[in-house]
């Protein structure tokens, strides 16, 4: 098998020239620099106004192609921009790019999400309720199983128990969530939507008035179970703003708490696993993101779900 070519900033350069002769102020061409956040693709501001992304490997290309084909049929329906592509092909044979217009505003890492940003949230969330299922699926979206949330329990229970021992959790915390409860939180028949499957902050652009402007990398997005996004926002934004946005998205109790212990047991999971080295997720973002989904909701309050509660 032939090793696929690694980008450098000459590769990048060279390309961009081609790419964006006429903007050139001189023979150099814009300013690139490697992004230091989300670079699974290889990502490179250019200048200030774009992002160029390279698909590493085969498998990453063909998730960028369909994403290509995805943004363009998400944006009508969404509340918050959608980057658009200027320019996109191959930067090595079989391996592609594309050059994304920048969406202006800051990494949801470093910027707040106010009020009025949680109903930009649950117009997201709303938005992705409403893209036709069959169209996402015709593009290839993958449609996946939910998770079980028993089986992430279990695993929680374990992981907590070595994140006590650290002295970075109270492993009596988990028993908030029994047995009967996973069971009572499962999934719901019929209830696939499109899921971005990736709304951590670093992919949620936020205006200095905390204002949700746009939505990257839609590389993961899967036809699937609607409360993974919720658990995401939970991790990006905090438990209670992300149940208030998923319950303004019309999500009834059972959803919300759902993702609230998808997001609540993943978080033990990966922090337990990166102090035992088998996670390479920075330790302080780890952490910062248990705290968030641990933050305390009044919807856990309720013990009883009424049948049919967040069906679609």
């Amino acid at each position: 098998m032939t090793q696929a070519p690694t980008p450098t900033a000459d590769t990048v350069r060279q390309l961009v020239r081609s790419l964006l002769k006429d903007s050139a102020a001189d023979s150099t061409g814009p300013e690139v620099l490697p992004v230091a956040e989300g670079g699974g693709h290889s990502t490179w501001w250019v200048g200030t106004r774009h992002v160029l992304r390279l698909a590493p490997d085969r498998e990453a290309t063909l998730r960028q192609r369909r994403e290509l084909r995805l943004r363009d049929l998400v944006r009508p329906y969404l509340p918050v921009a959608v980057p658009t592509s200027v320019a996109h092909g191959e930067w090595a044979p079989g391996l592609t790019y594309t050059l994304d217009t920048k969406v202006p505003g800051r990494s949801g890492e470093d910027q707040d999400v106010s009020a009025v940003g949680e109903a930009d949230l649950a117009g997201l969330l709303t938005g992705l309720r409403e893209v036709p299922v069959r169209q996402a699926e015709a593009l290839g979206v993958p449609r996946t199983a939910p998770r079980s949330l028993e089986a992430l329990r279990r695993a929680a229970e374990r992981a907590a128990e070595r994140l006590a021992a650290a002295d970075e959790f109270d492993a009596a915390r988990l028993h908030q969530l029994t047995q009967p409860g996973a069971v009572q939180l499962a999934a719901q028949s019929a209830t696939a939507v499109l899921v971005h499957h990736d709304l951590r902050g670093e992919h949620l652009v936020v205006s200095a008035d905390g204002r949700v402007r746009g939505v990257l990398d839609w590389t993961d997005a899967v036809l699937g179970d609607p409360a993974e996004d919720i658990a995401g926002l939970a991790l990006a934004v905090g438990a209670p703003a992300a149940v208030r946005a998923a319950t303004l998205a019309g999500y009834g109790a059972r959803p919300c708490l759902r993702g609230l212990w998808l997001a609540r047991c993943d978080t033990v999971v990966r922090l337990a696993a990166q102090l035992d080295s088998r996670d390479s997720g920075p330790l302080p973002l780890l952490r910062a993101r248990l705290r968030h989904t641990w933050e305390a909701i009044l919807l856990e309050r309720v013990t009883e779900l009424r049948d049919g509660d967040g069906e679609l």
